[in-house]
C-alpha cells in the first residue's frame, strides 16, 4: 500500500537529533597549531563561533592539536599583533588568528583571517570572507579547508556534505525511514524525503545538485532522483522485481544500477538522457553492488559466481564473459569502490569462514596489498570523501546503527552517533565549492 510522502526539501530542518562527532583515535604526534579567538568588532553575540568551528574540524580529522587559549602568551587578531617568538615558545608550529566585523551599512559580517608558519616566520594565506550571519558556519569550515590544504598539501572537505538514511523504530509494525543530508560533521541536518516504507542506496549526482535513491513507497523497490535544492523528483525505473544501487557515472549522465527483471539479478546502466538502457553482466547467481571506474568506462561490482561474494570489475561495451576477478584472498569482499586514484579499492571484507567480522579495508589492485582499516565488527557502506583522505561507513554502537570514519591509513578514526534511530548508508558529497 503507497504511503503519503512529505518531501521537505531544504527548508526542513530534521526536528530529531543531529549527529555529532566523537573522536576515537587519533594520530600519534598531531601537528601542533594555535587557534586564537577571532575578536569580534560587533555588538551582541553572534550565533556561531568560528574559532571553535575551525578549531573542531582540524582537531575532528586527528592531524592536528590546537593549544589551549589559557595558554597563549597573547591574543593578536591580525598580523601587526604577531610575535613569532612567543608562539615557538610554546612549540606550535602554526598560527590563525582573525577578526569579525560588520560590514559597512549592511548586516553581512567580514570575518579576516591569517594563517602563519611559525618555524619559517612566513605567513601562508589570507583573506576577508564576508557572508551573512546564517553563513558563519559556513566561513569556518571555508577556513578549515585554507589551513588543511596548506598544511598536508591536499585539498580541504570541510565544506563537503554527507547524505544517509535514518530509521527510527516506532513499533513491531511501524518503523519512520527519513534521507537526510548534513554538513560532514553531522552539523544541520535537513530531511530531502520521510516515509513508512523503507529508503536505502542514496548516491549524490557529481554536481552535488541531485540525490538518487531507492524507495518502496510503492510497495515495491524502484529508482528516484530527487533535486536538493527544490524537492523535485521523478521515478526513474519501473521495471519488475528488484530495482536497487543506483550510483551516478563520474560525467553524471548515467546511473548504474541493479534490477532483476531479466531473472537474477544483474548490473545494468540507464542513459538519464535517452532513458537507453544496457545490460552490463548476465549470470544466474546475484551481480550487485555497482560502482564506477574514475574514467567512467568500467564498473566494480559484487558477484557470488564463485559461491562467495567477491569483487569483479567489467568495461562498458564488454562481453559479459569479460569479467575481471579482483578480490581472492579473502572469504566475502563486497562493496567496493575506487579511491581517487583509481588505483586503491575501498571495500567491506571478511577474512575467513571462521572469522565473522565484517571490517572496511582497502586493495591495490596493482600490489595486491591490502590495509584493514577498522577493527569494528560489523562495518558496511564505505563512502569516500572526494579528496580521498577520509571513509565514512555504517557500524554497530551500543547496538544501534551509528556513522564512523576512518583516515585512508587507518590513524584516524571519529564517529558520530545519532541521538535517535539507527543511522545508515552513508553517501560522502562531492566537492561543493
Amino acid at each position: 500500500m503507497a504511503v503519503a510522502l512529505c518531501l521537505l526539501g531544504l527548508v526542513s530542518f530534521a526536528a530529531h537529533g543531529e549527529l555529532s562527532i566523537q573522536i576515537t583515535k587519533g594520530v600519534d604526534n598531531p601537528i601542533p597549531i594555535a587557534i586564537v579567538p577571532f575578536s569580534w568588532e560587533g555588538s551582541g553575540v553572534l550565533s556561531e563561533d568560528v574559532t571553535q568551528i575551525v578549531l573542531n574540524d582540524l582537531e575532528q580529522v586527528g592531524e592536528f592539536r590546537a593549544l589551549s587559549r589559557s595558554n597563549m602568551l597573547s591574543m593578536p587578531s591580525e598580523e601587526r599583533e604577531v610575535f613569532y617568538r612567543d608562539w615557538r615558545l610554546l612549540a606550535q608550529d602554526y598560527l590563525l588568528v582573525g577578526k569579525i566585523s560588520r560590514a559597512a551599512g549592511s548586516q553581512l559580517v567580514r570575518v579576516q583571517y591569517e594563517f602563519f608558519d611559525i618555524n619559517r616566520e612566513l605567513k601562508l594565506a589570507g583573506e576577508v570572507l564576508t557572508g551573512s550571519v546564517t553563513q558563519l558556519r559556513d566561513i569556518g569550515h571555508a577556513i578549515s579547508n585554507v589551513v588543511f590544504g596548506e598544511v598536508t598539501g591536499t585539498r580541504g572537505a570541510f565544506t563537503t556534505q554527507i547524505m544517509y538514511v535514518v530509521a527510527d523504530y516506532i513499533s513491531p509494525e511501524l518503523t519512520n525511514f527519513r534521507l537526510e543530508k548534513a554538513d560532514y560533521d553531522g552539523q544541520r541536518a535537513q530531511i530531502l524525503l520521510e516515509s513508512q516504507e523503507p529508503i536505502m542506496s542514496p548516491s549524490w549526482s557529481p554536481t552535488g545538485l541531485d540525490v538518487a535513491y531507492v524507495s518502496f513507497e510503492t510497495s515495491l523497490p524502484r529508482i528516484y532522483i530527487q533535486n536538493i535544492a527544490s524537492g523535485q523528483r521523478r521515478q526513474i525505473t519501473n521495471y519488475p522485481n528488484i530495482n536497487s544501487s543506483p550510483v551516478w557515472s563520474p560525467d553524471g549522465s548515467k546511473l548504474a544500477m541493479v534490477l532483476s527483471k531479466d531473472g537474477s539479478p544483474d548490473v545494468y546502466v540507464q542513459d538519464l538522457t535517452s532513458n537507453q538502457l544496457m545490460r552490463i553482466t548476465d549470470h544466474p547467481l546475484i551481480d550487485t553492488e555497482p560502482s564506477w571506474s574514475k574514467d567512467g568506462r568500467s564498473v566494480v561490482f559484487m558477484s557470488d559466481r564463485t559461491g562467495q561474494p567477491q569483487i569483479y570489475q567489467i568495461e562498458l561495451g564488454a562481453s559479459a564473459f569479460d569479467v575481471e576477478r579482483l578480490t581472492y584472498d579473502c572469504f566475502q569482499c563486497m562493496k567496493a569502490a575506487f579511491l581517487p586514484d583509481g588505483v586503491n579499492l575501498v571495500h567491506v571484507r571478511r577474512e575467513t569462514r571462521q572469522n565473522p567480522n565484517y571490517q572496511i579495508a582497502v586493495l591495490n589492485i596493482e600490489t595486491l596489498r591490502v590495509i584493514t582499516l577498522t577493527d569494528t565488527s560489523l562495518d558496511e557502506s564505505p563512502s569516500i570523501a572526494p579528496n580521498g583522505s577520509m571513509i565514512m561507513y555504517a557500524t554497530k554502537f551500543n547496538g544501534r546503527g551509528v556513522l564512523d570514519a576512518v583516515s585512508i591509513d587507518g590513524r584516524v578514526k571519529f564517529r558520530l552517533p545519532s541521538s535517535q534511530g539507527d543511522v545508515r548508508e552513508p553517501s560522502w558529497s562531492p566537492f561543493l565549492n
